[in-house]
């Protein structure tokens, strides 16, 4: 399996620990963004395969991060997957919008996480989850 890099685009210290940790677990490179002003060079930088975007951030709003980045032409088909501990519906079309297809709600549970990475990975090799798996040896 290719190591793959996962931009985390959170002010939350404690949130990005948590997602680096299981990240790395699950074989995973993370490229950790604590300050949402770097966002962008970040990305360009280092030109992650997906990136978590918290939406609700003190200093820059993860939407407004999002759109930038899509606009961005080396960024421009990286997956985001929006995170919040919050949802409305009225969020929905600002998502569609900005291109997001996924969404996960904090506090998150990590098979979730895997599972929303792991589908947009599906999508973008059309390799499926239990192909990987039972690469690994796992009874599919």
């Amino acid at each position: 399996m290719k190591n793959r890099k996962i931009a985390i685009i959170d002010e939350n210290k404690r949130i990005q620990e948590e997602l680096q940790e299981i990240l790395v677990r699950s074989g995973y490179t993370p490229v950790p963004v604590i300050n949402p002003l770097i966002a962008v060079e970040t990305v360009i930088q280092h030109k992650p395969d997906i990136i978590l975007m918290e939406l609700k951030m003190q200093q820059k709003s993860g939407f407004e991060l999002t759109h930038t980045i899509n606009g961005v032409f080396e960024a421009k088909k990286v997956p985001i997957i929006a995170m919040s501990e919050s949802y409305k519906d009225e969020f929905r079309w600002l998502l569609d919008f900005c291109g997001i297809k996924r969404w996960i709600k904090k506090p998150f549970q990590p098979l979730n996480l895997i599972w929303a990475i792991e589908n947009e990975i599906e999508e973008e090799t059309g390799f499926k989850m239990e192909n990987r798996l039972a690469g690994m040896g796992a009874v599919v």
